[in-house]
């Protein structure tokens, strides 16, 4: 029979496509290996809190959805639920690299990945996703593992480049925040000494929160129309979209909270920005109507989010030589 108790583990599907939780005491983490190995549930039990952003339209099948107009956006964004993505090999706007033509966020976050137990004790369970890329030579692995009696998410993944080429990369983890969670006042704690760098233009004109220019010194910053603004509490519902890049992280940590928080760890010497997206209700246009209420907090490789060649043209591509396998370990916890 199933234990249902400890550490434990369950299979199935959600709708339609294939699903894995991990479960313990504390916390319930469900992972979609039918698409991108999402999470789309992060559950702190005792609270009943989720930090997971869910998108208003939902989680769809890519594969029972092919109609509209085809571009390298929309592959994305048609089939976005929300939840947690791995981002590689290009991160942020389509992009064109050594002939191969990348989509938005291309090319794992689309796609399926195998999925097999690798410890399932009361102690511990863990799963393993692997995936290999269409365009780009790259195989990709994750470990994720929930210990018994914690709350925290253990991952760690291998980017993997199979062929005699020395190829480059962006690696993020597009792990995004979102009612009842998220709300108004909620702060953000990163390390002393951390600068932000502004997107170069406003993704949602003429508005946005931070005056372009830069680098600033977080918290404050400078405010796009006059005056300042501390990054570090999120803003009212209706507040101006933005994205920056946070630099400078001698060691990679955040932590977000409200009436409970959530501490975030990574490896800073493979991700060394963090990429703060604010999507507050204020892009009345597509693809979020005003429907959005959301922050993200991404580690990533690169900047900015242009895609794979603007980060190889500014120099801040991931490089890996022929054969190379590059090790990332983060960790997600529910401070309470």
């Amino acid at each position: 029979m199933r234990r249902n108790w400890a550490a434990r583990l369950r299979q199935g599907t959600i709708g339609g496509i294939r699903a894995v939780t991990l479960e313990n005491e504390r916390l319930r983490v469900t992972v979609l290996p039918g698409k991108g190995g999402d999470v789309v549930e992060f559950l702190h039990k005792p609270t009943d809190t989720d930090f997971v952003w869910l998108s208003p339209q939902g989680l769809r099948d890519p594969r029972d959805h092919l109609q509209g107009a085809a571009d390298d956006v929309a592959q994305f964004i048609d089939h976005y639920e929300g939840g947690w993505q791995e981002i590689f090999p290009n991160g942020g706007a389509p992009s064109e690299y050594r002939g191969a033509r990348l989509a938005q966020h291309g090319e794992v976050s689309a796609l399926p990945w195998e999925c097999e137990v690798v410890a399932d004790s009361p102690q511990e369970v863990a799963v393993r996703l692997s995936v290999r890329t269409r365009r780009l030579p790259y195989r990709m692995e994750k470990i994720m593992r929930l210990r018994s009696g914690t709350a925290a998410l253990e991952v760690e993944g291998r980017a993997t480049n199979e062929s005699g080429q020395r190829l480059h990369a962006m690696w993020g983890q597009h792990i995004v925040y979102g009612r009842p969670f998220l709300h108004a006042g909620a702060r953000i704690r990163l390390p002393q000494g951390v600068g932000v760098i502004p997107h170069e233009t406003a993704i949602n004109p003429p508005a946005r929160r931070v005056r372009a220019g830069g680098p600033w010194k977080w918290p404050t910053v400078p405010a796009d129309g006059g005056g300042e603004t501390d990054l570090s509490v999120v803003q009212e519902p209706g507040s101006p979209s933005d994205i920056v890049y946070v630099t400078g992280f001698q060691e990679g940590w955040y932590e977000i909270s409200g009436h409970i928080g959530m501490r975030v760890e990574w490896d800073a010497s493979v991700l060394p920005y963090l990429w703060m997206w604010q999507e507050l209700g204020a892009s009345t246009g597509y693809p979020w109507w005003g429907r959005a209420y959301t922050v993200g907090l991404e580690p990533f490789s690169s900047m900015p989010t242009d895609g794979l060649a603007a980060a190889v043209a500014g120099g801040t591509a991931l490089t890996l030589e022929p054969h190379e396998t590059k090790v990332l370990t983060w960790r997600a916890e529910v401070m309470a």
